[in-house]
């Protein structure tokens, strides 16, 4: 099994979920886990471009990641590839329901030993990110608000 997905209903419609993926100073408040913070890099967010950012754990770690927008459909869908350890593509698709917006989370991971040995980290990191992908979307923040500093990086709680 190469696969693991996540799904999260959010009380908005696509435009509003994908507003609060596409605006980097968004994306660094809400993704990861709970306890999480970000420094973005770069976030060239369009097809081919680069994103690279380290995310600092509660503990003090730090994991620096590199990734590519592979695919970025707006309002519908974002496609992530992870080019450095471990190697995976994610999905993030956006589909109209009832409620506001289901959000579909598929990460596809190059090795099938990789993704065993971390399923039990990542499935409920996923939940988590999604929590906070809701809060944030819910909060309904503008793409400059929040405590964010622009110069060499940009970083969030």
């Amino acid at each position: 099994m190469t696969t693991l997905q996540t799904f999260r209903e959010i009380a908005a419609d696509p435009a509003a979920v994908f507003a609060a993926i596409a605006a980097p100073q968004r994306l660094a408040r809400w993704w990861g886990p709970d306890g999480f913070r970000n420094t973005f890099e770069t976030c060239d967010f369009k097809p081919g471009g680069t994103w690279q950012f380290t995310m600092h754990g509660p503990d003090g770690s730090s994991y620096p990641n590199l990734s590519r927008f592979a695919e970025i459909e707006p309002g519908r869908r974002v496609v992530i590839d992870h080019v450095c350890e471990p190697l995976f593509r994610l999905t993030v698709e956006l589909v109209p329901i009832g409620t506001g917006t289901l959000v579909r989370w598929t990460q596809v991971f190059d090795n099938p030993e990789v993704a065993a040995a971390v399923r039990h980290i990542v499935e409920p990191s996923n939940e988590q990110n999604l929590a906070r992908l809701a809060a944030e979307v819910a909060a309904g923040y503008a793409d400059s608000a929040g405590p964010f500093y622009l110069r060499s990086a940009l970083t969030g709680p």
